[in-house]
């Protein structure tokens, strides 16, 4: 059975007929990309009305796994919650009855298809990727207009969505920079269209926007947050780094500094001096390896199938590679190897390396491709990497 494109290729399900270059050289924090497509069963599998009545009709959801929103008028907490911090189904079944839109935040994190899936876009983006689900009756809107601190996707799975685009008040807004509707008033439309099922559009952050549901059914749809790093991130850390092995950046500031009366005029040439001495010192490789380790770290793994298929190997001749998507990054010395992957560090015996770079270099591996280990020790071997899901079979 054929995998779905948006598993294999996630970032072509979205985007398509925009190949990858010409949406980071062309929109990418610049401006919203709006792909339309005569294919409605293009993210087919990934998610359906059915599978969100399912969850919210048998799981026991608490509060912060199901949110409600209508623009006018608001929906309540009370409306769907119960004092016990439960979600009141009936409550959620009634209140969507009368227009507000279902939201589940971070459903990725429950759902084993939506958690592949922000897996694979995270392998090629290398930042955090979330999903909040959308569920709005028919002539609804659930937001007033307002813009996102972070950049998303928005994949129509069912139904149609009347979207409209303004202006960008605020270009790449920080993280936690809300939008102020006192602050940012809308005005005229930019862009006005109709996202139907399978296609997908691409908002900036920044971008004020707001949608409804269009036509006479429901409006099912995904937005997939990207919680970047950026340069400030990078450069902050890199002052940290030069700061923990240089004691005068560490001194205190001048006493008095906060007086109305206090003389800057010393303070300005020091802090030229280290201004001037961070520009020697900071170094882009110790921040970034920071970086690459974190993210690494922090990714949920991905061990399906190690549990039912808990015996894997079977034999010794039994083929694996690397599991599709998964982060690595390899260590390594004379007394074991360490591959840091998603959720910590796995180790093996230094005698396990020569397979061990076979497998991350690409290529496919049996018992026999660890030739520094007898066949116990090299089924072991495998046998741990299936278990903290680095592998599966061929």
């Amino acid at each position: 059975m054929t995998a779905p494109l948006w598993l294999t290729d996630p970032f072509r399900a979205m985007i398509d007929p925009i190949d990858r270059e010409t949406f980071f050289r062309a929109y990418h924090e610049k401006k919203p990309l709006i792909v339309h497509r005569e294919d409605p069963g293009r993210y087919a599998g990934l998610l359906s009305i059915a599978r969100i009545d399912d969850i919210v009709s048998s799981i026991d959801l608490r509060e912060g796994a199901l949110d409600m929103a209508r623009s006018e008028p608001p929906v309540q907490r009370e409306d769907y919650m119960f004092d016990t911090g439960y979600v009141d189904r009936g409550g959620v079944a009634n209140q969507y009855r009368q227009g507000a839109t279902i939201i589940l935040p971070q459903l990725h994190m429950m759902d084993a298809v939506l958690g592949e899936f922000c897996r694979a876009v995270e392998s090629l983006l290398s930042c955090h990727v979330q999903t909040n689900i959308y569920l709005t009756p028919p002539d609804n809107q659930g937001f007033n207009t307002h813009y996102d601190d972070h950049d998303v996707f928005v994949m129509q799975i069912e139904g149609e969505k009347l979207w409209r685009f303004y202006e960008t008040p605020v270009e790449n807004p920080y993280r936690g920079e809300g939008f102020r509707p006192d602050a940012h008033k809308a005005g005229e439309p930019v862009a006005e269209f109709v996202l139907k099922a399978g296609e997908c559009i691409y908002v900036p952050r920044g971008l004020m926007h707001d949608a409804q549901t269009h036509g006479d059914t429901a409006s099912l749809h995904i937005t997939l947050g990207l919680i970047v790093k950026t340069w400030a991130d990078l450069m902050l850390e890199a002052v940290s780094e030069v700061a923990l092995r240089t004691p005068a950046m560490r001194h205190s500031l001048p006493p008095g500094f906060a007086r109305p009366d206090f003389d800057r005029t010393d303070a300005e040439v020091q802090f030229r001096d280290m201004a001037e001495m961070l520009a020697r010192e900071m170094s882009v490789d110790g921040a970034m390896d920071f970086f690459v380790d974190s993210f690494i770290r922090s990714r949920v793994p991905n061990t399906r199938g190690a549990i039912s298929n808990y015996l894997a190997p079977t034999s010794a001749s039994q083929t694996f590679k690397l599991r599709p998507f998964v982060p690595w990054r390899f260590a390594g010395d004379e007394t074991e190897n360490v591959i840091i992957t998603a959720g910590g560090e796995v180790r093996f015996p230094a005698e396990a390396e020569q397979g061990l770079h076979t497998l991350l270099d690409g290529g496919t591996v049996t018992a026999a491709s660890f030739v520094g280990q007898d066949d116990s020790a090299a089924i072991e071997t495998l046998g741990k990497l299936h278990a903290f899901g680095l592998i599966i079979p061929v």
